[in-house]
């Protein structure tokens, strides 16, 4: 039996009358794991703390994200397949190691997909947790991904989410009180960190990167990419 079926029965504090939400409880009040509750169209329902604070985000922020947003693009068709086969019952359990985008960027995870039933052995919900790879050791300054040359500067950030949401020249220096100049001058150092030879390709490399917090729109730089 794995660690994360061993939580399912674990004893807390919830109704011993409710079996299936004193399981979910028994996950939920595990602090040191990282867990989700996901309905059948994969969406969440609620997480705790630890997974709500892998992608910087708060727990009231997530109930009604898509799953599959919170990881990496080219992972997301084969996780929704799997997930949708634990929905439909063909499997009990999954387990796959993707690439998540976490408020520090994109990280190796450990993703364990458990099938909840209902008191007539239905299946109703989904339960996640994951188990992020160890973080390389601490440096006395962490290190951005290989497709960013160096962190981004406060300014820098709030150019980049203006340009990601769309905003003209015009518009981002009456937002930022910078001239046009200077304006084009932050999006210019934008376009060489990251390689882009256009505004388009800058908001594709910084997405791609990992430089956005997911599921959140206006869209926003990610802290931990910020010097």
């Amino acid at each position: 039996m794995s660690a994360a079926q061993d939580m399912l029965i674990e004893t807390n504090t919830c109704s011993p009358e409710q079996a299936d939400e004193y399981r979910l409880c028994s996950l939920f009040d595990n602090s040191s794991a990282r867990i989700a509750h996901v309905d059948l169209d994969l969406r969440l329902i609620g997480s705790n703390a630890g997974f709500a604070d892998v992608f910087g985000l708060s727990v009231e922020e997530l109930p009604g994200v898509a799953l599959v947003d919170l990881v990496h693009a080219r992972a997301r068709d084969a996780l929704t397949r799997r997930l949708l086969s634990l929905a439909r019952g063909e499997r009990s359990r999954i387990s796959d190691l993707i690439a998540t985008l976490t408020r520090s960027g994109r990280t190796s995870t450990e993703l364990t997909g458990i099938a909840v039933t209902n008191g007539a052995g239905r299946i109703d919900s989904l339960v996640v947790l994951l188990e992020l790879e160890p973080e390389p050791a601490a440096s006395a300054a962490a290190p951005c991904p290989a497709d960013v040359r160096k962190p981004l500067t406060r300014m820098e950030a709030m150019v980049l989410e203006g340009v990601a949401a769309g905003m003209s020249t015009v518009q981002l220096a009456s937002k930022l009180f910078l001239s046009r100049g200077g304006v084009e001058y932050h999006v210019s150092a934008l376009m060489k960190n990251l390689d882009a030879a256009n505004r388009s390709e800058l908001v594709s490399r910084a997405y791609s990167a990992g430089l956005f917090r997911m599921g959140s729109w206006p869209p926003l730089v990610t802290e931990g990419f910020v010097d």
